[in-house]
């Protein structure tokens, strides 16, 4: 079972750690930490990727 958590690092408490504890019970598990991403700065992130949305969105105001 994979379970993804998403938020602000001051809303990590022994009150959020609890459920984790219940729903893997009896298991080792993996906690990976990372920054939150935004997906349409991600998007954006390259030039080609850029290029290809804007044509992609003209077309979508356009009805094509």
């Amino acid at each position: 079972m994979i379970t993804t958590y998403q938020m602000d690092v001051n809303e990590i408490t022994v009150e959020v750690m609890n459920p984790i504890k219940s729903a893997f019970k009896g298991k080792t598990i993996n906690i990976t930490v990372s920054d939150a991403f935004d997906e349409t700065e991600y998007l954006f992130s390259t030039l080609i990727n850029t290029e290809h949305l804007e044509r992609s969105i003209k077309q979508a105001e356009e009805g094509r």
